[in-house]
């Protein structure tokens, strides 16, 4: 079995990533995991929407991580959703003076991650979970987006 990833487009402006680069992104970061991994990409309101329902957040928010309820279908483990705002992404690349792309990389890894099981809330396991994301976005060449502006 593999990792089979289904997309959802709620919203295509601004600019986001095309399903084979957004698919492309989640296996690097979900490497050896089987299942169904959902990401959907959707605008201010949305996320806006379901900042507030489920984390009782004010505002969009750039990425969502929603783990799994188990099976679905024969043998198909649901590992989980990530609901990707697109707005937002493209204002803090910019903001944060980031190429869109490898900050539209970053948030799908981060996601992917979460739903593996990776968290920040402590400061420890925000260490592990940047490093994981560090090495893995730099397989892909894409820079630590945690370091200086510009260098994402």
């Amino acid at each position: 079995m593999t990792l089979e990833v289904v997309l959802r487009y709620r919203t295509r402006r601004p600019w986001a990533p095309g399903p084979g680069t957004l698919r492309n992104w989640a296996l690097a970061a979900a490497r050896g995991t089987d299942g169904v991994l959902g990401i959907r990409i959707v605008g201010s309101a949305e996320s806006r929407a379901l900042n507030q329902r489920y984390r009782g957040r004010r505002g969009p928010t750039n990425v969502l991580s929603f783990p799994g309820a188990g099976a679905r279908g024969p043998g198909r483990r649901l590992i989980g959703d990530i609901v990707v705002c697109a707005p937002l992404v493209a204002r803090e690349a910019r903001a944060q003076d980031k190429p869109l792309r490898a900050h539209w990389a970053h948030m799908i890894v981060h996601g992917t991650l979460h739903l593996l099981g990776c968290g920040h809330e402590r400061a420890g396991e925000a260490r592990r979970m940047e490093a994981r994301e560090r090495r893995l976005l730099a397989r892909m060449g894409i820079a630590d987006p945690y370091g200086a502006p510009g260098g994402d």
